[in-house]
């Protein structure tokens, strides 16, 4: 397992057991080449790359911000 794989995996352990399977499920999905891809709307691409740059980079989101992004969701 890669560290950032590793690192994807620990946070996720922190959510909620539903969130975890929903999670699990859409891995699952992708790692069988079963899932769609998805089509990515151009105002939004720049962010993604830059994004995927960041992380190529090490410049990852440290367990506080990644717990408060999934806290939003929570209602």
């Amino acid at each position: 397992m890669t560290k950032f794989l590793d690192e994807a995996v620990a946070a996720v352990r922190k959510l909620p057991s539903e969130n975890q399977d929903e999670i699990a499920r859409l891995m699952l999905r992708l790692a069988a080449g079963d899932g769609e891809t998805e089509t990515i709307e151009p105002a939004h691409l720049a962010a993604i790359l830059e994004g995927l740059e960041q992380a190529g980079r090490g410049q990852l989101a440290s367990d506080v911000e990644i717990e408060a992004a999934f806290r939003r969701f929570d209602a």
